[in-house]
């Protein structure tokens, strides 16, 4: 079957064309997409953990303490609050917690509103680190899809936006880890 469209000189192409050729009729439309966007991830969350490593810090920590940032002053949430936005376990979100409390990033106190809850606060340090992490990762990946120009980027915004919504529309609401993050 002949595909004009696809390029055999195209490594995810080629992959269409193959099937195409071993088995006539297969349906490849989603390869070219769901190949390219987890190349993408795959090159984005590799990028983000060695700009972390190099600032002496890692998803988990930046993915904590961002949540404590976003949330607002005074950046404290409880510790279901943060695994509940973070998208991972209570068990992991209690590992992550004492490793930012040892190292002075979050203070850990009994909560004023729900017994049996423990409460999580950015510290002046915690608040510092965030802000240095954001500005590395965030500038960096500004960097990355700079060269698409602005209006690209709006428009593949959008469209990545549609297919997260089919995605959900079809899957339900499951959630993933973020990119570039290992399973915890």
């Amino acid at each position: 079957m002949e595909r004009p469209d696809l390029d055999p000189a195209d490594p995810i192409d080629a992959i269409s064309l193959a099937w195409l050729r071993e088995r006539p009729g297969t349906p490849v439309s989603g390869i070219g997409i769901v190949t390219r966007l987890w190349h993408a991830a795959k090159l984005l969350g590799d990028e983000r953990r060695r700009v972390l490593a190099a600032a002496g810090a890692d998803t988990a920590t930046l993915d904590l303490l961002g949540v404590l940032r976003r949330s607002g002053p005074p950046y404290r949430l409880t510790t279901r609050e943060l695994a509940t936005r973070t998208l991972v376990t209570p068990g992991a979100i209690s590992q992550r917690v004492a490793r930012a409390e040892d190292a002075g990033l979050v203070r850990r106190h009994d909560s004023a509103t729900q017994a049996r809850a423990v409460d999580v606060e950015l510290t002046a340090e915690g608040h510092a680190e965030v802000e240095r992490l954001v500005d590395l990762v965030l500038g960096r990946e500004s960097e990355l899809v700079g060269a698409l120009g602005a209006e690209r980027q709006d428009a593949l915004n959008d469209l990545l936006r549609s297919v997260v919504s089919s995605l959900h529309d079809e899957l339900g609401e499951r959630r993933p880890s973020h990119v570039g993050m290992k399973d915890s």
